[in-house]
């Protein structure tokens, strides 16, 4: 590791990977700014990039000298049951670096870098005896070499969509944009952002470690010299309720910045960065179990909120063997919290469990579906929540939160909190990134964040564009968190009958891919109870038994916007799943499973029909075609790949 000895000043740090080939180097102006870039294998992924921040103490940007202590390495290993890998060995090298501003203000930089990975945050010293500060924006830039292309997804204006809900992170992205392509409403980014550094790599940039103590942020529109810089929320977000800045005492820390780096997309792919650099910050002494769930509203919608139809949706459950029933708004009205234990316990005869939807406040929006003002008042939220525990309920699905601001990242925390402590676990729709929260929250299980299943019921736009943002999840949203989409429909039709509505475009077997594609603990899958008689039965079968956690995940091919395939392991089976969303047939040639092996492939014929057939590897592995808006899975065993 090529760093400075500790306590020693300097002009300038590089900071190593383990490989020594991903190198952060932190260096200050003659005017005293401080700038980091960071270049792999020699080439610059990073060009020299602002550090700091401005609070009410005063800027934090500059400094006369470089202070580099506790320099270390790392080798952690850790277990994590709801991500893409269950036990997580990371290896990386860490640098504190300290600063002074010129009126004497002590703050500094920590790096963390892996081989593929660099997470950096600020820390923050008392000054004066100040115990507080609130910082307002920030410096921190990402400065991309000319010629570089980005994968982004634009901030909304806040208060506007749905009920005045947003931004809820499900705006449309556009793929391969040149860097000074306007944002759609002029706010930035939402996080993750992805960069392809032209023929050098690709850079994935996002943030971990928010909880309580800060607000989340994005990244700012394009600026002069291919810079981006971080943003905080909009005043305007949550109709105006909290600060736009961070409140926190000193000394203090902020969120992890974090940028993913690689020739090719594995490394992004791959990456547990988001989780790597975090800390539990509670205790659980509940097990929670994961599983498949069945969820009426997706195409049933709000009518479907009724004892008859619920039923139906258990007892689908109970057919499909699915741990899980989702019970969506409206549920206080239509059934009644008197004649809610009957469903609880239609459900539990059945050995099926119940999730039940509320919205996250009623004083942010106009939303008016209910139960609306339980989860906002901590008062009233702990005794909703002793009540679902007492029924038997596992978990709760709270929806409509609009914002990033620190007032409302401490209702995330507050939600989970008090649902741990009743068992309960917890997914988030309409809602923001999670950021390490599958780590630092045991009973958190997912989050939306995502233009989800829910377009393709409204709009047969977002039928025709299902495979583009497929193919899109797995390099950006999915591989920074748990993403909660609720698709995989067996119905060829967006409604009851499977006779009207919207039209889905995709074969069946390309929705079997995405239920290994995209990763979440619980799977809420838009299947309906006609889908027993209507679906094909290679289909169901294959539903029956998919996972929804695993142990391995790895990149095979693809690229964003046009193919994907992937690989998870779960136990001793492996799953590899290909979507293709080009208008031309792809061929992908296998290299997993050995010679003589059976394996179990799941395929579209050339009528676009799903067909499973058992294959013996010869010499080699076989080529799997997969149509336009078509896909392959195949099955096979862990010991052989």
């Amino acid at each position: 590791m090529a760093l400075t000895l500790a306590g020693m000043k300097a002009i300038a740090f590089d900071i190593k990977s383990p490989d020594e080939k991903l190198v952060v180097n932190v260096d200050k102006s003659k005017s005293g700014r401080i700038t980091y870039m960071v270049t792999l294998d020699g080439d610059t992924i990073i060009k020299k990039s602002p550090l700091g921040f401005n609070s009410n103490l005063g800027a934090y940007d500059r400094t006369e000298s470089i202070i580099a202590h506790d320099i270390k390495s790392i080798d952690e290993t850790y277990k994590l049951d709801r991500i893409k890998k269950s036990e997580i060995n990371f290896k990386a090298n860490e640098a504190v670096l300290d600063f002074i501003t010129p009126d004497g203000r002590k703050w500094g930089v920590t790096f963390i870098v892996s081989d593929n990975d660099i997470a950096f945050r600020y820390n923050v010293e008392k000054y004066k005896g100040t115990g507080s500060i609130y910082i307002d924006s920030e410096n921190t830039g990402f400065c991309f070499p000319k010629g570089t292309t980005t994968f982004l997804s634009p901030q909304s204006d806040p208060m506007i969509g749905w009920k005045r809900t947003k931004p809820s992170y499900e705006e449309e992205y556009l793929a391969d944009a040149p860097m000074d392509t306007p944002s759609k409403y002029g706010h930035g980014y939402t996080f993750p952002c992805l960069f392809k550094i032209g023929d050098k790599g690709w850079a994935l940039v996002s943030e971990t470690d928010v909880d309580s103590y800060y607000c989340a942020s994005h990244l700012s529109d394009y600026k002069l010299g291919g810079m981006y810089t971080i943003d905080y929320p909009m005043p305007g977000e949550n109709n105006g309720n909290g600060n736009a800045g961070a409140a926190m005492a000193l000394p203090g820390k902020t969120p992890w910045r974090t940028i993913t780096v690689g020739r090719d997309l594995a490394p992004i792919v791959e990456t547990t960065i988001p989780w790597d650099v975090v800390e539990p910050r509670y205790e659980s002494e509940h097990d929670y179990k994961y599983g498949r769930g069945t969820w009426s509203w997706i195409l049933w919608q709000d009518d479907s909120i009724n004892l008859d139809d619920l039923k139906k949706y258990v007892d689908l459950a109970k057919a499909m063997g699915y741990e899980y029933v989702l019970v969506d708004n409206w549920w206080d009205n239509n059934i009644g919290r008197d004649r809610l234990p009957e469903l609880v316990e239609y459900a539990r005869e059945r050995g099926v469990d119940v999730f039940m939807w509320y919205s996250s406040s009623g004083y942010w929006n106009d939303i008016e579906q209910g139960p609306i003002n339980y989860m906002d008042n901590p008062i009233v939220r702990k005794r909703e929540m002793r009540w679902l525990r007492d029924l038997g309920v596992k978990g709760i699905k709270v929806d409509f939160f609009g914002g990033d601001k620190q007032e409302t990242m401490r209702l995330y925390e507050a939600i989970l909190s008090d649902a741990d402590d009743n068992g309960l676990m917890v997914i988030f729709h309409g809602c923001t990134l999670p950021r390490g929260w599958e780590r630092m929250y045991p009973n958190y299980v997912g989050s939306e964040a995502v233009l989800a299943s829910e377009n393709i019921y409204f709009d047969q736009h977002f039928c025709d564009e299902e495979a583009f943002n497929a193919t899109l999840h797995p390099f950006i949203r999915n591989t920074v968190g748990c993403m909660e989409f609720g698709g995989c429909f067996m119905n060829k039709r967006m409604s009851r009958g499977n006779d009207k509505g919207n039209r889905r475009v995709t074969s069946d077997v390309f929705e079997l891919a995405t239920t290994i594609l995209f990763q979440n603990p619980i799977q809420n899958f838009a299947l309906a109870p006609n889908n027993l008689k209507d679906a094909p039965e290679v289909c169901m079968d294959f539903l029956r038994d998919v996972p929804t956690t695993w142990d391995e995940t790895r990149f095979i091919a693809g690229y964003p916007g046009k193919y994907v395939v992937l690989a998870r392991r779960h136990a001793d089976k492996w799953y590899i799943a290909g979507v293709n969303a080009t208008a031309a047939p792809i061929e992908v040639q296998l290299t997993q499973g050995t010679k003589g092996q059976t394996i179990i492939v799941y395929s579209d014929n050339e009528n676009g029909e799903p067909v499973r057939n058992e294959v013996v590897i010869g010499k080699k592995a076989p080529k799997l075609k997969m149509n336009p808006r078509g896909g392959f899975v195949v099955v096979l065993d862990a010991a052989d790949i």
